[in-house]
């Protein structure tokens, strides 16, 4: 009972979380749009896998973390670095993006790793997620077993695919309007880094 608890809390924590523009959710629409639906859901696997790692680790690690707030700080240090790197590679590449953008085809493989390697890139979810472990262990230090542990982290996949597919979806529903969103999508990304820098800084140092 306490395990099945625990699966569908995270499972609406994880949804819920995914739903604010963020760098993979954003990542998915942008790919949706560029490269087609089949390419956005193939990414939104490859980062829900990272995700379910993200989750574990958070689980894991959630006693050190708690007892180790400079652990944290450093993780939002490194988020501050990936965020600035990449709103400037995004600048630049909507300074160079064709006002006339169509799709093209993305293999199955390189769409996986590419979900991947943006979810890894994203270290946000680890803190969010040693949180909300947090709250299922009254004395912080969440010692659970390896059958919460599992269910923990299938939830959070399962529930950050289900958002991402949303996504998916819904960009793939304004497909007429491809060119002009996908002309802008360089632009929003890079605003978007921006605002995450800002709010990394934020708590960071305020």
């Amino acid at each position: 009972m306490e395990v099945t608890k625990l699966f569908f809390t995270t499972l609406f924590a994880a949804f819920v979380g995914v739903i604010p523009p963020g760098l993979v959710n954003m990542t998915v629409a942008k790919t949706c749009l560029e490269k087609g639906k089949k390419s956005g859901v193939v990414v939104a696997i490859g980062a829900s896998i990272i995700v379910f790692c993200q989750a574990m680790l958070a689980i894991l690690l959630a006693k050190y973390i708690f007892r180790h707030p400079d652990v944290q700080q450093n993780l939002l240090r490194v988020g501050l670095l990936v965020f600035i790197g990449l709103g400037v590679y995004f600048f630049l590449q909507a300074r160079k993006t064709n006002h006339h953008t169509k799709k093209t085809k993305q293999t199955s493989a390189f769409s996986l790793v590419k979900g991947m390697t943006i979810a890894g890139l994203n270290v946000f979810p680890i803190p969010y997620f040693v949180t909300i472990s947090a709250v299922f262990s009254g004395d912080q230090c969440c010692n659970f077993s390896w059958a919460s542990i599992i269910a923990f982290s299938l939830a959070a996949a399962i529930g950050t695919f289900t958002t991402l597919y949303l996504y998916v979806y819904f960009f793939a529903k304004i497909n007429d309007k491809t060119a002009v969103i996908a002309k802008y999508a360089n632009y929003f990304m890079a605003v978007l880094m921006l605002m995450l820098v800002f709010i990394t800084f934020l708590r960071l140092y305020i």
